[in-house]
């Protein structure tokens, strides 16, 4: 689509409220030409993977657009995560659901007719339900926004039949764009979109689904608690998830995390909704470091930080085992995906796939979890088979998975190859896989011969090798993009360009032999003592010192506003943070993810901290040393340095209330003590709670504490500050929030 001036215009307008709501200098790829096409009015299709960025694809032509982005959204889990993010990042967002009660939403819905909000996240059944479409012609609709839209297709892994009455929108709102968006859709998955939600000549864009940054490692089966045990203990301080089969493995696993003092939960569907939401709200609190769940945990949780997945069972397809990865570093750093197999989880899916389904998808789920199967046993990069299932060609091997890092023994099977695929071709591409190899062993059986492929040039051309070999062979071919599956057309292999090329001699082809290692290699003690003293050196280094303050800083804030911790900042964030130590607002503000408003929210806190954290000045020159100003001394912890002398904290909180009772106010406290604002505030907070006297009316009037003890008193005991400060539509500032609370704790 040509760039026109008004969308020329309207791209600036975006890379502007890119900077100032999200912190970011530049879009990702991809993402500025999805945005041009969206305030072009262009319905638009987008797969791109999880972590890739696809809520900022309509979320930033809703924050520059007029009107109201209406985002559909299968999970109240989903909504109030990304509302909860949106709201940190200073843009205005509500979502409606079956948790919120008939006074807010009505709150929202003059909100959403007022043009006060921007973007209203809805359930599928919300949206078709009686009244509601009626009442959105009141409002000025921007855009449509479908995510998780391979939820429409009875083709994909996650179906969902209340999706497919969305292609009601365009008869009710038919010049209104809508945008579709899903990281896990294959090839029947996408037309199914396009074609169920009825867009217009749709602009797709097909993003890499290629997430580097994961390293892909397949474990064989045996001692499984043992080898999670193993890898927690050498990753202690990280988030991780384990996916399991059934609800009492997850019990169990949990219950032994939790002897060896691991901080772990279990969820699955079995438990009541609060039990499963007080889980999962402590999980992303960071008050669990592990979850271990089964596959009803995950979809639209947003936790940037989650370092590793763990699949303790084989999972029943590749768009669900993809997806579950990629709910690690979502913020970009690096991140695990380890998957326990052994071929009793084979059985153990097959039987659950095909019981109680209709034949056909007992068929799809069957030929499905054989491509699973495969990726498990494969002995090629497994980052390549993951990409060519999503019709992706890396063109190269990753590097970062296990096949890559040590590589079987290969031998040129470009023959083979050609026999396979020029079978394939002159059986008109029409055969499965295991009539393609009964083809090519020369067998005699009804299929054949009904079909008459015993009359085929290829007809008995791989009669020398053995049914389990043909076998191994064409999977690795079909994982290495020369073949897909026509899953519409009877599961027939047909052949890709890729595939093409090797038919014509134009590409060699490595095959390769796999075998399951019969039981796992435990380290010795030598490379455990190893392990644990270079843990020890990273984990000492000063800028890992630094990002764990700056993350039990992150920690407290969050509490404190009742959200999770990535919302305040991701753990990427945090880490350039601990690289760049920024002391200014300009220095802060260049760093990736620290946007205006989180700025002024956080950014005096985060400032204070690095500078407290701060590595030894060089002792000046005798000429020099008076002239320098004075600054904390190094910490090698999180407290004062034995060895140097520094004020006590009562000392230092006196004489901030000494300031302030000779009618200073808190700007100039802070200058003439050089500390940040929010120290100041900190001081006077502690002092008011222990009983001192403060010039409360500088900061709060009489009228400002009636209306916060009311808000206080409507949303009930349970309320934190964060449902105060949204309740009072960001009236009111923590620091005041926090001493109206202390005035009515005192009772004064």
């Amino acid at each position: 689509m040509p760039t026109t001036a008004a969308t020329a215009v309207s791209l600036t307008a975006a890379r502007q409220a890119l900077k100032r709501y999200y912190g970011y200098d530049n879009f990702r790829p991809m993402q500025g030409d999805i945005i041009q096409s969206i305030l072009g009015g262009q319905d638009t299709v987008v797969l791109m993977p999880t972590g890739g960025g696809k809520s900022v694809c309509f979320q930033i032509p809703a924050v520059v657009s007029e009107g109201v982005c209406v985002v559909v959204s299968p999970l109240i889990a989903l909504m109030k995560d990304q509302v909860e993010a949106l709201k940190a990042n200073g843009i205005v967002a509500a979502y409606l659901n079956s948790s919120v009660g008939q006074s807010e939403a009505n709150d929202i819905a003059r909100a959403a007719v007022s043009g006060h909000l921007k973007l209203l996240y809805v359930s599928p059944e919300k949206l078709l339900s009686d009244g509601f479409l009626q009442f959105l012609t009141r409002v000025n609709v921007s855009i449509f926004a479908i995510d998780e839209a391979h939820c429409i297709s009875s083709w994909g892994h996650d179906f969902r039949p209340e999706y497919t009455q969305l292609g009601t929108l365009r008869q009710h709102f038919p010049s209104t764009p809508i945008i579709a968006l899903t990281a896990t859709a294959d090839r029947l998955t996408k037309r199914d979109i396009i074609t169920q939600l009825k867009l217009h000549e749709p602009k797709v864009f097909l993003s890499s689904f290629d997430r580097p940054n994961i390293n892909l490692l397949v474990r064989p089966g045996q001692d499984r608690i043992g080898q999670v045990l193993d890898y927690i203990g050498r990753h202690p301080n990280d988030a991780g998830i384990i996916y399991c089969l059934s609800r009492k493995s997850c019990e169990t696993i949990a219950q032994k995390l939790q002897q060896k003092g691991i901080k772990a939960g279990y969820y699955h569907a079995g438990m009541t909704p609060n039990q499963r939401g007080s889980v999962q709200e402590a999980f992303l609190q960071d008050d669990l470091q592990v979850i271990v769940a089964t596959i009803a945990f995950g979809m639209g949780i947003d936790k940037s930080n989650v370092r590793w997945v763990m699949h303790y069972n084989l999972p029943k397809n590749i768009e669900g085992y993809y997806q579950e990865i990629g709910r690690a570093g979502r913020d970009g750093a690096p991140a695990t995906a380890i998957l326990f197999y052994s071929f009793a989880d084979v059985l153990s899916m097959r039987e659950m796939v095909t019981k109680d389904v209709p034949a056909r998808q007992a068929q799809l789920n069957t030929a499905k979890l054989e491509r699973m199967q495969q990726f498990a046993e494969a002995a090629s990069c497994r980052r390549r088979i993951l990409l060519h299932y999503f019709s992706e060609d890396l063109g190269r091997d990753c590097g970062n998975c296990d096949i890559c890092r040590n590589p079987p023994t290969t031998f040129d099977g470009t023959l083979l190859a050609q026999k396979a695929l020029s079978a394939s071709a002159r059986a008109q591409q029409r055969v499965a896989i295991n009539l393609l190899i009964d083809i090519l062993r020369g067998m005699r059986n009804q299929a054949v011969l009904q079909g008459g492929y015993d009359q085929l040039k290829t007809y008995g051309a791989g009669q020398d090798l053995p049914y389990l070999d043909w076998y191994s062979y064409v999977h690795q071919m079909l994982n290495d993009g020369l073949f897909y599956i026509a899953y519409e057309e009877g599961y027939a292999l047909k052949i890709t360009e890729r595939g093409q090329q090797v038919l014509k001699g134009q590409l060699p082809v490595s095959l390769k032999k796999f075998q399951v290692a019969e039981k796992t290699e435990k380290p010795t003690r030598a490379g455990k003592k190893a392990a644990a003293e270079a843990a020890a050196v990273a984990a000492g280094s000063p800028e890992a010192r630094l990002f764990e303050r700056l993350r039990q800083l992150r920690k407290r804030i969050a509490d404190e506003q009742g959200v999770p911790p990535y919302v305040v900042f991701s753990d990427a964030t945090l880490q350039e943070m601990a690289r760049e130590q920024p002391t200014s607002r300009v220095a802060m503000l260049s760093i990736s993810g620290v946007g205006m408003k989180k700025f002024e929210t956080y950014g005096e806190a985060f400032i204070e901290a690095i500078i407290q954290h701060g590595p030894p000045r060089a002792v000046p020159a005798e000429d020099e040393a008076d002239d320098l100003p004075s600054r904390p001394p190094f910490t090698d912890d999180f407290g004062p340095a034995k060895e140097k002398s520094a004020p006590a904290k009562g000392a230092t909180e006196e004489a901030t209330i000494e300031l302030h009772r000779q009618g200073l106010n808190l700007t100039q406290i802070a200058q003439q003590r050089g500390l940040a604002l929010s120290t100041v505030q900190g001081h006077l907070e502690r002092a008011y709670a222990k009983g001192q006297a403060l010039r409360l009316h500088e900061f709060l009037s009489d009228s400002d504490l009636a209306a916060i003890a009311a808000a206080r008193a409507q949303l009930g005991p349970g309320a934190g500050l964060r449902d105060l400060f949204d309740h009072l539509r960001e009236k009111y500032d923590y620091f005041q929030l926090r001493l109206a609370g202390i005035r009515a704790q005192r009772g004064k």
